[in-house]
């Protein structure tokens, strides 16, 4: 929301531009009963409320709306080159592919191990192995390159839709600007050729965006005309008969339905994906105009939380009846019941583990794979004596490739002692350097890139590249923190997300830099709005007169009021 509201619960600065702009493409007899009109109702005496029929910006000109077919074009051949120069199909693909294809072939949620054997799962929420399921019904079974092309699809037209919303709080502009950052960037590019939650999920945050823009300026309107018919001495300009009909009412609640969808898919894909609905939900109550009752403004948004509840509602009662447990969501160390998460290995790892390499060499290793003590870091240990009974855990875990309760007793013990001898480290220093480590990371974990980027002697030109790649980055986050400056429309909302988002990814063990890739669709929208108030001020001070000193035989000219 803007910092300053009028009574209606809409910015100043909006009104002024949708009527500048209104102005500009009005021909002149327009403009002359526009002025007739105003003078009839300002005869009609001042006690008449004043309201705007839009909190949204004007709409698109055609002199940028040719450009957006370059913008998708361009963002459909960088995810087609990706998708065929770095295919990924391993990993959390295959265990979504496996919950699918038992989907298709058994009717049941559940993964079949390498003996052939099924058994009932929760490790995920059941959002994408559902859409993989949708998709090998009608492309085949194991076709992920299908997948893959509909994932392109739906992100290229979700970058639409968050230019939109752009628009919207902002200008026609910064829209285009939102819509070029997001169909180039390289970072989610990559992701929606990847058969991973990633690229539905940005696709779901920019939906959700968008219709909850689109509600409350829809709801705005209908409040604002109500306001004025309510008056004793009502306009006489004429109003637009679309907007008080039953039609108006419908697209208001269509919009919050699509909200209700993108909210519960969010969530359905990834389980923190549930922060998008603790930090929009509120919107739909707090950015409501003041002139509202507070029972009207909650009333839609118990709807909205009603109905976004009810496949989770569906998804806790399977998971009770298969397991009688109480999972809403999916367990934290995606674990069935019954599976040991070896906490003490989680928390010894807590301790210690800074950024992805250590995720890559160490932490991905467990089980069944070997560790190698020479890629544990130096802050694995405090002292000597740590360090050889640590050395001496990992031999332990060599010889079965498993973690016994045993082991993970010992693992716990030696949490517990790094733990309490550093406390600050262990509880703020260390997650703020995993988050950091997340979010400026050169993101190249999916490109053919050496894992240790840093080392230039060993590959000079991959790492000039990642320190582009980490430049890239770093200036995209900056122009967001500075559009968030700015304060747009919804930015409190906006903001909420990455907070609650940042205070989550300090709580993990290992740190991906995937897991701030939910950050890029806000980041797009701020730093949109960030190069048009930047551009517009360079251009503010290119256009603005010269100053002239003044002197005794050179008086100082001031520039004409005409």
């Amino acid at each position: 929301m803007c910092s300053r509201t009028w009574s209606g619960g809409i910015c100043p600065q909006l009104v002024l531009r949708t009527n500048f702009s209104a102005r500009l493409h009005s021909n002149p007899m327009e403009g002359k009963n526009a002025r007739q009109s105003k003078g009839n109702q300002s005869a009609a005496g001042r006690s008449l409320p004043i309201h705007s029929t839009s909190v949204s910006s004007v709409s698109w000109p055609r002199q940028l709306l040719w450009r957006f077919p370059f913008a998708l074009l361009g963002g459909l051949l960088l995810r087609l080159w990706m998708m065929g120069a770095f295919p990924q199909t391993g990993g959390d693909t295959l265990i979504y592919g496996n919950i699918a294809k038992n989907l298709l072939l058994r009717g049941q949620y559940a993964l079949s191990d390498g003996s052939g054997i099924t058994h009932l799962t929760l490790i995920r929420v059941p959002g994408y192995p559902f859409f993989l399921a949708a998709c090998f019904r009608i492309f085949g079974i194991d076709n992920y390159n299908a997948v893959a092309w509909l994932q392109i699809a739906l992100e290229l037209a979700a970058c639409l839709l968050l230019a939109d919303f752009v628009r919207r709080i902002g200008t026609p502009r910064a829209g285009l600007n939102a819509l070029w950052l997001a169909t180039l960037c390289p970072f989610t590019a990559v992701f929606s050729a990847a058969p991973l939650t990633e690229s539905l999920t940005f696709d779901a945050i920019c939906l959700s965006l968008w219709s909850l823009e689109r509600h409350l300026s829809l709801f705005a309107d209908q409040n604002s005309l109500g306001s004025m018919g309510s008056s004793e001495q009502p306009p006489k300009a004429e109003e637009p008969p679309e907007l008080s009909s039953a039609a108006h009412i419908l697209r208001r609640r269509g919009a919050l339905v699509l909200l209700t969808v993108a909210l519960s898919a969010a969530a359905l894909l990834r389980p923190d994906g549930a922060i998008l609905s603790f930090a929009l939900w509120p919107a739909l109550i707090f950015s409501r105009p003041a002139t509202l009752s507070f029972a009207v403004r909650l009333r839609p948004a118990l709807l909205c939380a009603l109905l976004s509840l009810v496949p989770f509602a569906i998804w806790t009662q399977r998971n009770w009846q298969a397991f009688h447990v109480f999972e809403p969501l999916a367990p934290r160390y995606a674990n069935d019941p019954g599976e040991d998460p070896h906490l003490g290995w989680q928390h010894w790892v807590k301790t210690w583990c800074l950024d992805f390499t250590c995720t890559y060499d160490i932490y991905w290793s467990v089980p069944d794979e070997k560790l190698d003590p020479a890629s544990l870091p130096s802050q694995a240990f405090d002292s000597p004596d740590q360090q050889v009974r640590t050395l001496a855990l990992f031999a332990r875990y060599n010889k079965s490739l498993d973690i016994s309760p045993d082991l993970d007793a010992d693992f716990e013990a030696l949490a517990q002692e790094r733990a309490q001898s550093h406390p600050l480290r262990t509880h703020l220093l260390l997650p703020l350097g995993r988050l950091a480590d997340m979010a400026l990371r050169p993101r190249v974990e999916n490109l053919t890139i050496d894992l240790r980027w840093w080392e230039y002697n060993q590959h000079r030109a991959e790492t000039r590249f990642s320190w582009a790649y980490a430049a890239l980055n770093l200036i995209l986050l900056v122009l967001g923190l500075v559009g968030v400056i700015h304060r747009p429309r919804l930015w409190p909302y906006m903001a909420a997300y990455l907070v609650m988002r940042s205070l989550l990814l300090m709580t993990i063990e290992a740190p991906e830099t995937r897991y701030t890739l939910e950050f890029f669709p806000f980041v797009f929208a701020l730093a949109g709005i960030a190069m048009q108030r930047i551009h517009a001020l360079a251009a503010k001070q290119i256009k603005r007169p010269p100053i002239i000193a003044s002197t005794p035989d050179f008086p100082r000219q001031l520039p004409s009021s005409d």
